[in-house]
């Protein structure tokens, strides 16, 4: 029995990976590209981006997953998404995408925001153009700065895939509760957690390691 449900999970985890992957894959630069949205200098820009994020930010993931999947549905009377798993996949992932790209805009602005003023002028007195100082110059200090909270971001992601099940994504924890219709016990369950906990501790440790390859920016 163990090794059947170790199995079963393992197939869950790959559809929680899956889902994991694709997030950070693509919220990461989508979340860049809206930071600078929300720093526009443009008021029509910066407005609408800020409201968005303020939205997707106050509002919690599971009931952005029923609006993203059942609005379409329901106020174009259309199936955007297609019919069966992958129909609902798509849906999941778009959903965290969008709220996961909102959350880490946020880090990127304050990112950017914390590095003084003053090194872009630096850059332009040694007759670089803005946009090679924030790339040569700034980004590299901003990675370092945004790692810590960034790494919270991916590990409460890792947990939040979920959430996927309330629209019938097949997940690990879809698996681990199967069992308890199909064979009347609950201990695959909590075997569940053994995967998240070993995940979150491979990222735990990735991303301190990574922090201490970005601490030549440090002033000793």
């Amino acid at each position: 029995m163990f090794g059947e449900v170790t199995l079963s999970l393992l197939q869950g985890f790959g559809g929680t990976l899956k889902l994991f992957a694709l997030t950070l894959l693509l919220s990461l630069p989508l979340g860049l590209i809206i930071s600078f949205g929300s720093m526009s200098a443009i008021g029509v820009i910066r407005l609408p981006v800020r409201f968005v994020i303020w939205v997707i930010r106050g509002t919690p993931l599971m009931l952005q997953l029923l609006v993203i999947y059942f609005g379409p549905g329901i106020i174009l009377h259309a199936n955007i998404w297609g019919s069966g798993d992958t129909g609902r996949f798509i849906a999941a992932l778009t959903a965290f995408v969008i709220n996961y790209a909102c959350y880490f805009s946020e880090i990127f602005r304050g990112g950017i925001q914390s590095v003084p003023v003053g090194q872009y002028e630096a850059g332009a007195v040694l007759g670089m153009t803005r946009r090679q100082t924030f790339y040569r110059v700034i980004l590299l200090q901003v990675i370092k700065r945004i790692v810590p909270p960034i790494s919270n971001e991916v590990i409460t992601l890792v947990k939040d895939t979920s959430l996927a099940r309330i629209i019938a994504v097949y997940e690990i924890i879809w698996k681990g509760q199967s069992f308890i219709k199909s064979a009347g016990i609950i201990w695959p369950l909590f075997y569940t957690g053994v995967f998240y906990l070993a995940f979150s501790g491979l990222l735990t440790l990735l991303f301190g390691y990574v922090e201490k390859r970005l601490g030549f920016f440090e002033i000793k």
